[in-house]
């Protein structure tokens, strides 16, 4: 592979994926705890409405919607999204999904005894949720988010179906221009390990943090 076709396709490439992960990552996690919190509500029918969207977002396939997102909803609506963030849309609102039930686990496993406390002290709700019960459960849903993130991270690979240029996409044009395989995808292999090992590492030390914050120590 020469340096040309790595700077100019598979660095670019390896940009976009971080790119991809990263957005797709804030998307899914601003759904997860707004969903997940919600599945934890005291009404029935926001109850109710945060379960409808996790049940269909889980039955869906990601790739599917990020077509539908890119094919069908522009014809609706009278404008198009471009491919990177119908990508974006796709993998968060699917991952999302997938974080809400990390997070309403979390917090049902939170002992009884600290809501009851929260009550007791006149918290509001939404003081409960702050102050008494993320606290606690932020830490048990660190390791599962890890591996959501190492999940949609390869999950990414779905956007080169759009022409979106990530490493997979690049993988491939340099694979069509050297009819060479072993070389570039052995590079993409390892691309997205470390990026994978990135997260992983990355994760472990935040756990860290949020469990020393409630005077947890992890080895």
């Amino acid at each position: 592979m020469t340096a040309g076709l790595w700077q100019n396709w598979v660095l670019p490439g390896i940009w976009i994926t971080i790119q991809l992960t990263l957005y797709s990552a804030a998307l899914a996690t601003v759904v997860a705890f707004g969903v997940g919190m919600a599945r934890t509500h005291r009404s029935r029918f926001v109850r109710f409405a945060a379960a409808c969207y996790t049940e269909v977002f889980r039955g869906t396939s990601a790739l599917i919607l990020m077509f539908w997102l890119f094919f069908v909803l522009p014809p609706l609506l009278g404008w198009q999204l471009v491919p990177m963030w119908a990508a974006v849309l796709a993998l968060g609102l699917s991952y999302g999904a997938y974080g809400a039930e990390i997070v309403r686990g979390a917090l049902n496993a939170v002992a009884p005894a600290q809501r009851e406390a929260g009550i007791a002290l006149s918290f509001t709700p939404w003081q409960r949720m702050r102050l008494v019960l993320l606290p606690q459960a932020v830490p048990e849903m660190i390791p599962s988010f890890c591996n959501l993130a190492v999940e949609l991270l390869k999950g990414t690979a779905l956007v080169s179906l759009l022409g979106v240029g990530d490493v997979s996409f690049a993988a491939y044009l340099v694979r069509l221009a050297t009819q060479e395989s072993a070389q570039i995808y052995t590079v993409t292999l390892v691309v997205y390990f470390v990026l994978a090992f990135a997260i992983t590492r990355s994760m472990k030390a935040l756990e860290r943090k949020t469990k020393a914050n409630v005077g947890v120590v992890v080895k």
